[in-house]
């Protein structure tokens, strides 16, 4: 094995959680948690339905990892904005049964009706219900920034502020993606985003240690272009950040289809080798014949992404080939690419929000953010130039706006195999 790749056991995993974690592991329940309290957190969500984001992340909250009533992470929902109620909304149902106040505006969710605030944190989760899409990128007008908007007036308003957590990338559009994050930073609101992606199971366990010299990676997705591409890029991202030197930004974005893939491939804008290492540790889509489809298929699509360090990266969307994340990355001095699946849990409870819950509490708890956002700006600012280009034909687009320099932190993934665990351990 590579000197910069790491296989981490469950045991090994557990003491990267008690150096990550500080004086929150110092308690003695699982992961960290002191017997104290649960501190108060309001949730702000587009929708709630069954299995909506908000549901398999507050309803973790509610009613237990496992969301049947087992232990859960120490915080209390004490209300929650609903954007919009369609008919199979659980919002009503659910604060007549746990209690919570349903609040009529962000501001109340976060004060109570008062002049103060009343939560110890907020979880902005602006996922899934009905929004408009751009008419030429296709992108998802989701309300992540009226809503982050909203929760800045409160904070305002009372003179105070408290973590923020937002659900997925800050915005389908750069510059207000940009202007939440200098919001956050002139206000010193600990602020953490991102998706349960980076925290998912690995298999095989693939951490890279800082400084790990990259030549080059590749990451896989598939489904929606920015609906599951973030995701594709977040796990792109979380690996590519701890290369030599840290994250440097990113010179220019292209998305390429048809032929183009091919020929990028032929251009060295993306590596054969490192695509089969990846398609080598997920389960493949099979043919008729029960055979692995081989080809790329024609709906792909293939993010090339050029680094200001000069790293060049892909991520290779919707290939036919699985419908998985994976990544994949040559480090300088190896022969063998390493690689790793990131797994979900493709029931429910849908445990790999677990442990993104998990990293929500710490932030809340400690007020450090468990990983930087500047990870969630970048990729967000990534997958924008992404989808410009697409909708340009796959033009090159060059990206000055995104040279975001930042170190990684050491915060761990899912422990053990998903097989294995049981979720929230």
């Amino acid at each position: 094995m590579n000197q910069h790749a790491l296989q981490f056991t469950r045991r090994q995993m557990l003491g990267t959680l008690a150096a990550a974690g500080g004086a929150w592991w110092a308690g003695e329940t699982a992961w960290g948690q002191k017997k104290e309290e649960p501190l108060p957190v309001a949730g702000v969500v587009t929708v709630y339905r069954k299995n909506s984001h908000a549901d398999v992340i507050l309803g973790k909250i509610l009613n237990g990892f496992d969301q049947q009533g087992g232990p859960g992470p120490n915080l209390k929902l004490v209300s929650l904005y609903v954007d919009q109620s369609p008919p199979n909304d659980l919002g009503k149902v659910l604060a007549e049964k746990h209690g919570f106040r349903l609040a009529k505006t962000i501001d109340e969710a976060l004060t109570l009706g008062g002049k103060q605030l009343a939560v110890a944190g907020v979880l902005s989760i602006g996922e899934h219900g009905d929004y408009p899409y751009t008419e030429d990128t296709k992108q998802h007008q989701y309300p992540r920034k009226r809503f982050f908007d909203e929760i800045v007036k409160t904070f305002q308003r009372v003179d105070a502020v408290v973590p923020v957590f937002n659900d997925k990338h800050l915005s389908y559009r750069w510059d207000e993606a940009k202007a939440m994050y200098d919001t956050a930073r002139e206000m010193k609101i600990p602020f953490l985003a991102g998706s349960s992606a980076p925290v998912a199971w690995r298999e095989p366990g693939l951490q890279l240690e800082r400084n790990t010299p990259l030549e080059s990676a590749l990451a896989l997705g598939y489904g929606g272009l920015e609906s599951y591409g973030f995701h594709a890029v977040e796990t792109l991202q979380c690996m590519v950040e701890r290369r030599k030197g840290g994250e440097t930004g990113v010179k220019s974005v292209q998305a390429v289809s048809g032929d183009e893939i091919i020929k990028a491939e032929q251009a060295g804008r993306w590596s054969k080798k490192l695509l089969d290492a990846a398609l080598e540790v997920v389960p493949l889509v099979k043919t008729k014949g029960n055979t692995p489809q081989k080809e790329i298929g024609d709906k792909a699509v293939f993010f090339l992404i050029e680094y200001n360090d000069g790293l060049q990266a892909a991520v290779g969307m919707s290939t036919g080939r699985t419908h998985q994340f994976a990544f994949a990355a040559q480090v300088k001095g190896s022969d063998k690419p390493v690689a790793t699946w990131f797994r979900l849990q493709e029931e429910v409870p849908y445990g790999h929000f677990t442990y993104l819950v998990k990293a929500i509490e710490h932030t809340i708890r400690t007020g450090q953010p468990a990983y930087p956002v500047e990870r969630t700006l970048l990729t967000t600012g990534i997958l924008d130039a992404a989808q410009h280009s697409h909708a340009a034909g796959g033009k090159r687009l060059e990206t000055p706006q995104l040279s975001i320099r930042y170190q990684p932190a050491d915060w761990p993934y899912a422990p053990g195999k998903l097989e294995a665990v049981e979720v929230g351990k």
